[in-house]
């Protein structure tokens, strides 16, 4: 397969800045701009593109930050080590226009100088050399540059006096000089003036001209010639063989390479037509074999190919009729690189879909995305504790602040203070110094340093602890009653504290026994349960119990229709029975319930629709004794979910089973796993959490993953897509600006 040799075309946008579309581009003119300018006294907007498989962005500051592909330096970071994450360009500022070849990058700076690194094996860097070079290097003898292009191993640079400079392999003519001769410093294009914007294919040169003419050379022609009878154009986009080109009427025009149906039909043929669908379009990007157009509506559509998801439809068919991309609204600039898309929305943020094998999202992953991803914002870091209820997550910082996102229409679970769904986490008000945290059904715990707990969200049985019933709560309120407590569980309705001098506490409802104080009684504020001491750790199901001594011993009450109390039988328990010994840790799922014995092996019992036990076998719904789960040794921790179980060994994996219809396993499928499979993504996770159908790590460097169902935003990366292996969680803000150099929050 053939590599990406095309440049893709320079965005520029500003951070929640609406977009100018009168033709007052704010450089003293009033004609329209096809190509960047500097505005006076402003330092510039967003500024993205891509190389073939590399990302590249510029902040408003005029740094410039890459990820993805290194291997020649194309990320200027002074090494040629690939990166999953943006590193920021050496030694570059002031940068107002970039673009991405195959393996070397442009930039120009607002002093119209350019700059280049990467790749030189044709003097493409336009040095006077062909040494590569990991850091930017001055391009020789430009000024007053406007804007760049990329090709394979070729470059071009637009002059503010709309002439075209051209540098590096020219086997096919595409330096537009008369000749074959490869130049390791610019030379003019000949025959073609009045430009206000290039483009680079493989090995032919793209240019716009004032008068709304495209021009073309390269590709065995040595000078410019027209292309096909195409007027009125106003913006112009190539990939390595196929051209596409906006119409001032919002009609896209396309021709070249049609393998995947890129130009918009089926019929394989390459000459110029017009693509089916599309109409106010203001802008395109061309990738390999897929098409990008941005619509005026701030919506963008795609065609053609999608092996990676590079159409952002959620799928990986290739599509010769146009699609809307997912997710994505309030979109200003798109770019394309070799099977990978970007795009900048209307706030400043920047969202990427595609191949991902070098990191070119930088999302942290080599994970191909189907659908966007926010990118080019901080994650959620320095976590060192997370929880996950039905459809919400939280998460605790190492500064004591606690963070939540997903669900919180109706009853406030998320602690902001509203009732709005969030898809990036939001900081839960008025906490500090938390140190543990817990999620219900619909309810939020956290204990404090100083052992106080606090409670959120729904309240309808009593579960937040304050005296009162059917009185939700949007924001934190204190926990009566209850001082010395060093850790906290939450079940559907009901609540579970763990005091210093190893009682135990509950509250909230009482049917069946959950609360362990031998009855049945609903509990508005915390009662002690009966008949232990020494308690170290505890967890909470839908309606029942369980707590570990510091002798090892388990003990179970509640809700047993299933047999999750693990004592033999199905009959509900009012007070704490034993169930097992030699218990070092435990979780407890809707109707099951999972322990870690002192060995490292994992014990399971109660319900196993879906292969929840990890026994193999769906056959015995119900087990009311514990029995090993297979395959596993040297577990430290688990969790578990309404049907889905998750284990972590001492060495960092993961492995889970069970339910698996919105990918909560993280194996990258939705099928059912009836023994344990190993989540795919980054190893070295330290802690582990279970919601209804998703899941959340936190790894050793404190960051924050997740995975699974995912409708109202409970796993924190920006959309409310499901996700079927781990992504990062997103940075604390959906409102913040990314790559404006400062976060709303430490």
């Amino acid at each position: 397969m053939s590599r990406l040799l095309g440049v893709i075309a320079v965005l520029v946008v500003g951070c929640g800045q609406p977009i100018e579309d009168s033709g007052r581009a704010g450089d003293g003119a009033t004609s329209n701009r096809s190509a960047p300018v500097q505005v006076p006294g402003q330092a510039g907007g967003v500024v993205v593109a891509s190389g073939e498989s590399h990302s590249l962005v510029g902040r408003p500051d005029g740094t410039v930050w890459a990820t993805g592909a290194n291997g020649s330096g194309q990320l200027g970071d002074g090494t040629t080590s690939n990166r999953s994450v943006p590193v920021r360009v050496q030694g570059l500022s002031g940068a107002v226009s970039l673009s991405g070849g195959l393996f070397h990058s442009l930039a120009v700076r607002s002093d119209g100088t350019v700059w280049a690194w990467g790749s030189n094996s044709h003097g493409q860097l336009g040095d006077g050399t062909t040494s590569n070079s990991s850091v930017p290097v001055q391009v020789q003898g430009l000024s007053g540059m406007l804007a760049v292009a990329a090709g394979g191993d070729y470059s071009l640079a637009l002059r503010d006096d709309g002439t075209v400079w051209a540098w590096g392999d020219n086997s096919s003519g595409q330096l537009g000089d008369g000749t074959r001769t490869d130049r390791s410093v610019p030379v003019q294009v000949q025959g073609v003036s009045g430009v206000v914007a290039v483009a680079t294919g493989r090995s032919y040169p793209v240019a716009l001209r004032t008068d709304g003419t495209v021009w073309t050379w390269g590709g065995g022609g040595n000078r410019p010639v027209q292309a096909q009878v195409l007027s009125g154009v106003v913006a112009v986009a190539a990939g390595p063989d196929h051209v596409l080109a906006v119409r001032s009427d919002g009609t896209v025009w396309a021709w070249g390479d049609n393998t995947y149906g890129q130009l918009g039909n089926d019929t394989g043929s390459r000459n110029m037509v017009q693509v089916r669908g599309l109409s106010g379009v203001v802008s395109v990007a061309a990738g390999y074999g897929h098409s990008l157009a941005l619509k005026n509506d701030g919506t963008v559509w795609a065609l053609g190919y999608n092996e990676f998801g590079q159409l952002g439809d959620n799928t990986t068919t290739n599509r010769s009729v146009t699609g809307q991309v997912r997710v994505l609204r309030g979109v200003v600039a798109v770019a394309a690189g070799y099977a990978h898309s970007l795009a900048v929305l209307s706030d400043g943020t920047v969202w990427v879909w595609g191949a991902n094998s070098n990191g070119q999202l930088g999302d942290l992953t080599t994970a191909d995305r189907t659908l966007p991803v926010r990118v080019g914002t901080q994650g959620l870091n320095s976590v060192v504790a997370v929880a996950a209820g039905y459809a919400h997550s939280l998460a605790v910082r190492s500064d004591g602040t606690v963070w939540a996102s997903g669900h919180n229409t109706v009853y406030g679970q998320l602690g902001d203070g509203t009732a709005k769904n969030r898809l990036i986490p939001v900081q839960v008000q008025g906490l500090s110094g938390v140190v543990a945290v817990a999620a219900g059904e619909r309810h939020s715990l956290a204990v404090r340093s100083d052992g106080t707990v606090w409670a959120w969200g729904a309240n309808l049985s009593g579960q937040l602890g304050d005296g009162t019933s059917w009185n939700d709560r949007w924001l934190p309120v204190q926990v009566q009653g209850l001082s010395e407590v060093v850790a906290v569980e939450a079940g559907s309705s009901h609540s579970l504290a763990v005091r210093s001098d190893g009682t135990v506490w509950a509250w909230g409802a009482n049917s069946y026994g959950r609360l362990g104080d031998g009855t049945t009684s609903e509990r508005l504020v915390p009662v002690q349960v009966q008949g232990l001491s020494g308690v170290v750790a505890v967890a909470a199901g839908y309606s029942h119990s369980l707590a570990v001594r510091s002798d090892g011993t388990l003990w179970a009450w509640g809700y047993n229709v299933y047999g999750q109390l693990g004592d033999g039988t199905t009959s509900n328990q009012l007070v704490p029975v034993q169930v097992l010994s030699e218990v070092v840790a435990v979780a407890a799922g809707e109707t099951h319930s999972l322990a870690v014995r002192s060995d490292g092996t994992v014990w399971a019992w109660g319900d196993n629709r879906y292969g929840a036990l990890g026994d193999g076998t769906t056959t015995n719904v119900k087990r009311l004794v514990p029995m090993q789960v297979q395959g596993l040794s040297g577990v430290v921790a688990v969790a578990a979910g309404y049907y889905h179980s998750l284990a972590m060994r001492s060495d960092g994996t993961l492995w889970a089973w069970g339910y698996n219809a919105y990918g909560s396993l993280g194996d990258g499928s939705s099928s059912p796993r009836l023994v344990p499979v190993q989540v795919q993504g980054p190893s070295g996770m330290v802690f582990v959490a279970a919601g209804y159908a998703h899941s959340l790590a936190v790894r050793s460097d404190n960051s924050m993953w997740s995975w699974g169902f995912n409708i109202p935003g409970q796993l924190g990366e920006g959309t409310s897509s499901p996700r079927s292996a781990p992504v990062h969680v997103q940075g604390p803000s959906a409102e913040w600006c990314p790559l404006a150099g400062e976060a709303m929050a430490p």
